[in-house]
């Protein structure tokens, strides 16, 4: 079956011991990866990962986490950045103020620069939104971003309804096989697959059975079997239609 990995961090350092010999390999069982910028640096990470593999895409942002470091020469970085071939969306950007790593209105301020970026490049984002579910909200519905992912959703099915008619997908990962995932149980459950992509997140939030582990995009076969359970579908018609979804949604 096709599988398409919407989110994940293979630049993270988690992975220095066996990149090269898990990325050759990878492309046997996952036929796209898009590989996700977290700040400048690893923005440029990914744009080098995806011009060693033919099957891995970049995305380029900097995460709320981050944004206390930039100056506004950075964004013309990103612009630049942007122009390479495979670099197709602009990500992980948003808010986060469960950990506030960087002041909240400097995480507005910078979250609304960069989907100005997207808007003006015609590109869609790839969305972090924790404990700041407001906010992310009428930041995005205000910017006219009409295209892209809330990554790892893990608001309640009516935020969920809201980002679909927004245009949204809702990016859905190793959370959905925990114990305690009801509320995203009820997501799936509610929103159309036509608007689910699957994610890792890699090397963070493993699935059952690998919980606690580093995680990669060969656990995503969990996500695909726990969808399929709750939508009541075969798991090769949930990888089929989440990897047209996904590239519709990265326009590859």
């Amino acid at each position: 079956m096709k599988i398409f990995e919407s989110h994940v961090h293979y630049d993270d350092e988690r992975f220095d011991k066996d990149r090269d010999e898990l990325l050759e390999k990878l492309n046997e069982e996952i036929d796209v990866v898009v590989n996700i910028g977290a700040d400048i640096e690893s923005s440029k990470r990914s744009i080098l990962l995806s011009k060693m593999y033919d099957y891995i895409y970049a995305a380029i942002g900097v995460h709320p986490h981050d944004v206390k470091n930039l100056k506004d020469e950075d964004l013309l970085k990103l612009e630049e950045m942007a122009k390479e071939k495979k670099v197709i969306a602009i990500g992980e950007i948003g808010l986060d103020y469960y950990y506030d790593n960087s002041p909240r209105e400097l995480q507005k301020d910078w979250f609304k620069k960069q989907l100005a970026l997207a808007k003006k490049l015609k590109m869609p984002v790839s969305i972090h939104s924790r404990d700041a579910s407001k906010d992310t909200f009428d930041i995005i519905k205000a910017s006219g971003v009409r295209e892209g992912v809330i990554h790892c959703f893990s608001e309640g099915k009516e935020m969920a309804k809201e980002y679909v008619k927004l245009g949204y997908y809702l990016g859905i990962g190793g959370v959905l096989t925990y114990k305690n995932a009801r509320k995203l149980v009820e997501v799936v459950e509610e929103i159309d697959i036509e608007h689910l992509v699957i994610e890792t997140d890699g090397p963070y939030l493993s699935p059952e059975p690998n919980r606690g582990k580093r995680n990669d995009s060969r656990n995503l076969k969990y996500v695909i079997a726990k969808i399929a359970e709750i939508k009541e579908m075969e798991e090769e018609e949930v990888a089929e239609i989440t990897y047209n979804n996904a590239k519709k949604m990265y326009r590859i």
